[in-house]
C-alpha cells in the first residue's frame, strides 16, 4: 500500500524543481509546478516523482502567470486558472484532512541589489513586470484557500528598495485571514554548504479557534543540522581539468580556462582575495578593470578569479557560478585549477548527485541551478510549516 502524504502542494514559479524536491522529501504530494520556462520541463519531471499516492511526477504547467493584455499578449493566466480548477478540487475532495500548501518563490532577479547595467528596454520592462509576480498569486490564494503559503526570495526583498512588494504581499495575506511571519535566514544554518542569505515568508490560514495575529516565528536555523563545508559537499566528486567532462557523474562538467586565468588561480590560496595579483610568482596578473579603478583611487571586487575555501560553506551560488570571472568560484584543490563544475554547483545548492539537469549547453543548466531554491531549505521550511499548522489545528 502506497503511503499517504503529509500535505498537498502546488509550486508556483517552480523552475527546475528545487522547491518541489524539498516538499516531496518533506512528505508532501506536489500536484503541479508552474513555470513559463519550457526548458525546465524535463529536469522538473524526471527528478521529482512523488513518493506517495500514485507515485507520479507533478504536472508541469509551462504557462505565463500574467493576464494577457494588449501590452502583454503572452500572458496565460486564464489557462493557469483552467488547469488549477481542474486539478486542485479533485485532490481536496479525495483528501479533505490534508493541508494544501502554495509555494510561491518568484524569480529573484528583479529584487536583487545588483542591477545589470546597459539592459535592453525589453529586459528592463520584463524586470519591472516581474516585480508583480507575487501579487499575481493572490487571487489564486483567495479562491483555493490553501492552509499554508511559503515564499522564498533574495534577502534584499525584505529590506531593499523594493521592500514594499514583499510587505504588501504579506499585508494582503493577512487581509485574506492568514497569520504570517517573515525572516532573513542564511542557508548555511540549515546544513546547506553555502552562505546564501534569503528572505522566507510562511503564512498559515486562520481557523475558527485561532485569534488574529496568533503569532509564530520562522526558525532562523535547524538546530539538528551540522555546518557543511565545500569540501564535504564536493570533495567526493572525480577530479577534472579545465574544460573536462566526467563520464561517470551527470552534469560534472566545467568550463575551459585560458592560460592567464589558470595562472591567476594558481597564484592565490583558497579564500585569498585578488588584490595582490600584480605581485604574483608569475609576474603581474592583475585585472585590467582593477588597474583602471586603481588609477581613480578605487578598488574592484576582490573575489573574482579566486578560489573557494574548502573548510567553509561556499559563497552564494549564482547563475554564473561556472565562471571564475563572476565570483569566488575557483575549485579549492591546487591540482584542480578551474571553476567548479555544474555538478559541484548543484551539490552546493544541496541537490543530490542523482538529480540530473537537462539542457543544451552549460549556461542554461547553470541558470537552473543558480535560480533554484535549495531543496534542503525547502524541505525544512515545509516540514516546519506543516507541523505548525497541525499544532494550531489541535489548539
Amino acid at each position: 500500500m502506497l503511503p499517504s502524504p503529509r500535505f498537498l502542494a502546488v509550486d508556483f514559479y517552480c523552475g527546475a524543481g528545487g522547491t518541489t524536491r524539498g516538499m516531496i522529501d518533506a512528505g508532501g504530494y506536489v500536484i503541479a509546478g508552474i513555470d513559463k520556462d519550457e526548458t525546465c520541463r524535463t529536469t522538473f519531471i524526471r527528478n521529482n516523482t512523488n513518493t506517495s499516492l500514485d507515485c507520479e511526477p507533478p504536472q508541469f504547467l509551462a504557462l505565463d502567470m500574467f493576464e494577457a493584455s494588449d501590452e502583454y499578449p503572452e500572458g496565460q493566466q486564464h489557462e493557469v486558472w483552467e488547469q488549477l480548477r481542474r486539478l486542485i478540487p479533485q485532490f481536496r475532495e479525495a483528501f479533505p484532512d490534508l493541508p494544501l500548501m502554495f509555494a510561491i518563490c518568484a524569480p529573484c532577479q528583479s529584487f536583487t541589489k545588483f542591477v545589470q547595467r546597459n539592459m535592453t528596454d525589453e529586459r528592463s520592462e520584463s524586470r519591472s513586470r516581474d516585480q508583480s509576480l507575487l501579487s499575481q498569486t493572490l487571487d489564486f490564494i483567495d479562491e483555493f484557500k490553501p492552509e499554508l503559503v511559503m515564499s522564498e526570495n533574495v534577502a534584499s526583498i525584505k529590506t531593499g528598495r523594493l521592500r514594499h512588494v514583499w510587505h504588501e504581499f504579506r499585508d494582503s495575506l493577512e487581509h485574506l485571514e492568514y497569520d504570517a511571519d517573515d525572516r532573513q535566514v542564511c542557508a548555511s544554518n540549515f546544513g546547506i554548504p553555502q552562505r546564501r542569505r534569503r528572505s522566507i515568508l510562511v503564512a498559515i490560514k486562520r481557523q475558527s479557534h485561532t485569534r488574529q495575529n496568533d503569532g509564530f516565528q520562522i526558525p532562523e536555523q535547524d538546530i539538528d543540522a551540522q555546518l557543511q563545508t565545500v569540501q564535504q559537499a564536493i570533495g567526493h566528486l572525480p577530479p577534472l581539468h579545465p574544460g573536462e567532462t566526467s563520464t561517470d557523474v551527470p552534469n560534472h562538467i566545467c568550463r575551459n580556462l585560458t592560460e592567464l586565468n589558470q595562472k591567476r588561480l594558481m597564484a592565490l590560496q583558497p579564500g585569498e582575495p585578488n588584490f595582490d595579483l600584480a605581485n604574483s610568482d608569475f609576474g603581474d596578473l592583475s585585472l585590467d578593470c582593477h588597474r583602471r579603478l586603481e588609477a581613480k583611487g578605487k578598488r574592484g571586487f576582490g573575489d573574482v578569479y579566486t578560489r573557494m575555501r574548502p573548510d567553509r560553506p561556499s559563497p552564494t551560488i549564482t547563475t554564473r557560478f561556472h565562471s571564475v570571472s563572476n565570483g569566488r568560484f575557483g575549485h579549492y584543490a591546487p591540482q584542480q585549477v578551474r571553476a567548479i563544475s555544474l555538478r559541484e554547483g548543484a551539490a552546493l545548492q544541496s541537490f543530490s548527485d542523482d538529480y540530473q539537469f537537462y539542457g543544451t549547453g552549460m549556461d542554461p543548466i547553470a541558470r537552473m541551478i543558480g535560480n533554484a531554491v535549495p531543496p534542503v531549505l525547502a524541505k525544512f521550511m515545509s516540514q516546519w510549516a506543516v507541523t505548525k499548522w497541525q499544532e494550531r489545528s489541535l489548539g
